[in-house]
């Protein structure tokens, strides 16, 4: 038997089970409300139980944020991936972009109306904290290992922060733009600001 094929068929297996109660949970959350979703309803949506919910996750708030720290971490390999006599900017711009949708889909006003309340949650904002560090943390490793720095230095680190405010800012105007305006349009803009060095 080939136990490096099944242990990456195992990983693979959760990987997707994680992904599914992750978006069962933000999903049921954006309809409902995040006090009125049971664990129960998300493993259900999911097609797993409750316990294996909690195999995955110690709570709702964290379900929900898995996703975004997923997404932080696929950005940090889409720019280990980049060809290597591509710019530093130009990559991470490349990586932020990769799984930010179309930059021509207009968001559903009703999506992200349910989007801006849940982000109102208290336990939800704890969530999103400590997922913004680590997400930090991922793109930092990822930059050093590009430019051969260690992910400690000043650099990979300031980088790393910069990309981070410019998502998470890109991410606010995106709940609250009126008319709505794509995601992945706003991660552009505020990529290619920092990218001119904020020359105004």
């Amino acid at each position: 038997m080939d136990t490096t094929r099944t242990g990456g068929l195992r990983e693979r297996k959760k990987e997707q089970t994680r992904a599914a109660l992750s978006w069962a949970a933000l999903r049921l959350t954006v309809e409902r409300g995040f006090d009125n979703v049971k664990v129960e309803d998300i493993a259900t949506e999911a097609g797993v139980s409750p316990r294996t919910y909690n195999n995955y996750f110690s709570s709702k708030a964290e379900a929900i944020v898995w996703r975004h720290l997923n997404r932080a971490r696929q950005a940090a390999d889409v720019i280990r991936a980049r060809p290597a006599d591509e710019p530093l900017w130009d990559a991470v711009t490349a990586a932020v972009l990769a799984h930010a949708g179309s930059e021509h889909d207009e968001p559903d006003p009703e999506w992200t109306a349910g989007v801006r309340l849940m982000m109102t949650e208290p336990a939800l904002l704890g969530e999103m904290h400590k997922a913004y560090a680590a997400a930090n943390d991922a793109c930092a490793e990822a930059i050093a290992e590009r430019i051969g720095a260690d992910p400690h230095d000043m650099y990979p680190r300031l980088v790393a922060g910069a990309v981070g405010v410019a998502t998470q800012l890109a991410s606010e105007l995106w709940l609250t733009a009126d008319p709505p305006v794509p995601l992945a349009a706003l991660l552009r803009d505020a990529l290619d600001e920092l990218g001119g060095g904020l020359a105004r």
